[in-house]
């Protein structure tokens, strides 16, 4: 029974108990660095010349981007990742379809390892923060701030 106890508990550990050092969550780091991610992903980030406390990354924004899909928000990824496995993920990731300006076709790209070395990092920082609003239909309007990109040009 103890066995069945520890084996449970070790197969549920949080994965932010790896050690730091771990080369997959510093590869990850890395990618979250070099992807992007932190520009619509950690509020002030590009205002403040990605002088954002690491605590602060990844915890999703309130700043809409509007356009005819109607009105997204930069998901709280360390929020969404707590719900996935790792295989859940490198899964979800290799088929990941998401409203603009996200570039689910960069992730979509993006190989197996890297996939679980993102998931390994933003598990490692742990949950923070507050779910990011939701997805505005087109028709509805926003109630924060927004950018706001322009419609297509019409075809003659």
């Amino acid at each position: 029974m103890r066995f069945l106890v520890l084996a449970v508990a070790l197969a549920t550990a949080p994965v932010h108990a790896q050690k730091s050092d771990d080369p997959q969550i510093k590869r990850g780091r890395y990618l979250v660095q070099i992807g992007g991610c932190n520009d619509c992903h950690t509020p002030g980030y590009p205002e403040k010349g990605g002088k954002v406390p690491e605590a602060q990354w990844l915890t999703g924004d309130a700043l809409g981007w509007q356009g005819p899909w109607g009105t997204s928000y930069s998901t709280n990824l360390r929020l969404y990742f707590q719900d996935l496995t790792e295989d859940e993920w490198v899964k979800k990731g290799k088929t990941l379809k998401a409203r603009p300006p996200m570039p689910w076709f960069n992730v979509q790209a993006m190989t197996t390892n890297d996939l679980r070395a993102l998931y390994r990092y933003v598990r490692h920082l742990g949950p923070a923060g507050q779910p990011a609003p939701a997805y505005v239909p087109p028709d509805k309007s926003p109630s924060g701030p927004v950018v706001k990109f322009p419609d297509p040009p019409k075809k003659k």
